[in-house]
């Protein structure tokens, strides 16, 4: 290959930009060992509102806040159950409050997570949904009298493949108490978006009933090929409503490229005789149906011009507002309902640490450390996707190379589909490559090029030459030569350029991505397409052998790179998702979670459990904060 032109950038504009909002990790508490720095996509806040049943009247339901969703009503209507992360960001917890919002107090507590809480109809039991046990999503009940859990979906009566999915999701009481219903993706398989082909995957949902005991647990309604989500009880019992979309709409359900394109209908069904009704027809993505009388289902539309409440029969009034899960009080007079935020999240800002020996801090993506004790990130929040580097302790930051004038869309730069993505350090600090063009969907449409750009900002040049879309680079031990991926149907797996030589060497011919050279230089690490539902974990030496697959899970593994004591740090959804999918909003994979394990696949450790999408981690010990 040709070398490329050197580029010369002018310092005063480009190295000594200063970073818009200042980002330095705060030291860590004295008893810890560090900080680990994460990614996290999903909301930075939600609130809860209660209005009339027509939108009138509309204010904040609790006194204090702290990121709460998922309400429920008591059979009185006297209390509000609800989720909250108060007790730490991505920590989902149980909470109860006065229906006028006082007196806040914790019901299920710990690290797992609960969500979607709901009292039995004499007030007597909870029902929830916990990750607590193995990590999966699972139907538990709790007697509030004596304090005694059970896990409703634990047993060999209920327990489906463990090789797919099987998880369990919004339980609902029957108004006699006497059974739960909830949805669940037992025995379904991972299935990739586009018909297969994509990385995350669809869901599939059926709808079931069980005892509070366990016992009697019976599928009630399914339907090939769809997704039937979020059941509740018509007031008299005898029929159970919920939301239908296929599977494959999923996927769009929670992409905003997606709004107003994907539908879904309200139904429901006679418990006893499976008797089928659909209650509405037509476009929009309708979700969170509820009886609010005998007569009247209501619902929202998620997403679209006609975005918020809606009934079946027309005899309440639509709402246009942008809202989620709305529960209508057992009188039918008001609607609680969350508001999720989506503004920047800060910076460094504490999360929850399901670690006690560190602190867990969010970060933008792609964060990495130079063997110098540097860091750099790419700046993809921020909507310009630029390569920033500043010490640990956020002084000497600056843009080293700003994606601003390099031919990029912006529209695609704002969205975060396009930019310098994934800088990594040359060994001696001198230089950074990273990829440069159109990632994620858009790499089927657009080019990307390897590049590298001198660490003080001044100077940059493409390594590759721009037919294909190359990125992801990672550095040699010695500096020498650089590993990336290629992709496309006719060109892809991984490449390694030698920077002396300019002579390019093929290393794999699957669809492989994110490579990351090992400190010792004796492995490769990155993810390969393992079939087409599947990614998987691999590494590989630099000379092409021993070739190690060290994931099998069938739930995608990926976006893993090499830890500072020489485990790997990956992504996985091996537990299952932890929500009905269509519920998300601006998510790719909704369920994904932080493991690591050794080098060699053992030993696997989850390091998160949140209802979130967790990747991209980086630990800084207390020796790098302290520099």
């Amino acid at each position: 290959m040709k070398r490329r032109a050197f580029l010369t950038a002018g310092a005063a504009t480009v190295g000594a930009a200063l970073l818009p909002k200042p980002f330095a990790v705060a030291a860590a508490g004295e008893s810890k060992k560090g900080v680990m720095l994460i990614n996290r996509i999903g909301p930075s806040s939600s609130n809860l509102y209660i209005s009339g049943v027509d939108g009138s009247n509309e204010r904040l339901l609790l006194g204090s806040t702290g990121f709460d969703y998922h309400a429920s009503l008591a059979a009185n209507g006297q209390s509000v159950l609800f989720t909250s992360e108060r007790a730490g960001d991505g920590n989902s917890c149980l909470y109860r409050a006065k229906i006028d919002g006082t007196g806040v107090q914790p019901l299920v507590t710990g690290p797992a997570m609960d969500d979607s809480g709901v009292l039995s109809p004499d007030g007597t039991r909870l029902a929830f949904v916990s990750t607590r046990g193995d990590h999966r999503a699972h139907i538990w009940v709790l007697d509030l009298r004596t304090g005694k859990l059970k896990n409703l979906t634990s047993g060999s009566a209920v327990a489906g493949d463990p090789e797919g999915p099987d998880c369990h999701f919004r339980p609902s009481w029957s108004p006699d108490g006497r059974w739960i219903a909830f949805s669940s993706d037992r025995n379904t398989q991972w299935r990739g978006h586009n018909e297969g082909r994509g990385w995350e995957h669809t869901q599939e949902l059926s709808i079931y009933v069980i005892r509070p005991d366990g016992t009697g647990f019976r599928q009630v309604a399914s339907k090939e090929g769809y997704c039937l989500g979020s059941p509740k009880w018509s007031p008299d019992g005898r029929r159970i409503v919920f939301y239908e979309i296929t599977t494959e709409g999923t996927w769009g359900a929670h992409r905003p490229e997606y709004i107003g394109k994907v539908e879904s209908q309200i139904v429901s069904v006679d418990v006893t005789t499976g008797e089928r009704v659909e209650h509405t027809s037509g476009p929009n993505l309708k979700v969170s149906p509820q009886f609010v009388t005998a007569t009247e289902i209501g619902y929202l539309v998620k997403g679209g011009p006609d975005e918020g409440l809606a009934y079946t029969s027309g005899t309440l009034p639509a709402v246009k507002r942008a809202l989620r899960s709305p529960v209508w009080s057992p009188d039918g007079t008001s609607v609680i309902y969350q508001k999720f935020g989506y503004a920047v999240r800060p910076l460094d800002k504490p999360l929850y640490s399901w670690d006690p020996d560190w602190e867990y801090r969010f970060c933008d993506v792609f964060p990495v450390l130079s063997r110098q004790g540097r860091l750099a990130i790419t700046e993809k929040q921020l909507g310009t996707s630029s390569i920033v580097t500043m010490r640990p302790d956020g002084s000497d930051r600056r843009v080293v190379f700003d994606t601003a004038g390099k031919g990029l869309d912006p529209v695609l730069l704002a969205k975060g589909m396009a930019g310098a993505f994934r800088p990594a350090w040359s060994p001696d600090g001198a230089w950074i490559a990273f990829g440069l063009g159109g990632w994620f969907q858009e790499r089927a449409t657009h080019t990307a090029v390897v590049a590298r750009v001198r660490s003080d900002g001044s100077a940059w040049e493409a390594l590759t030459d721009g037919t294909t879309n190359a990125g992801f680079p990672s550095y040699s031990a010695d500096g020498n030569e650089i590993v990336y991926r290629v992709w496309g149907e006719e060109n892809k797996g991984l490449r390694i350029l030698n920077l002396t030589t300019g002579v390019t060497r093929v290393l794999t011919g699957e669809y492989d991505n994110l490579p990351d050279w090992s400190p010792d230089g004796r492995l490769i690490l990155f993810t390969r397409k393992t079939s087409a539902t599947n990614f998987d974990v691999c590494t590989i030496r630099p000379d092409g052998s021993n070739f190690r697959r060290l994931t099998s899970s069938g739930s995608n593994e990926g976006h893993a790179v090499w830890n500072h004591d020489g485990r790997i740090l990956y992504n996985s959804g091996m537990y299952g998702f932890r929500q009905e999918a269509a519920l998300y909003d601006n998510t790719f994979q909704p369920y994904g979670q932080i493991f690591s394990m050794n080098a060699d696949g053992s030993e696997k450790r989850m390091l998160t459990d949140s209802q979130w999408e967790d990747s991209m981690p980086l630990y800084l010990s207390q020796s790098v904060l302290s520099q």
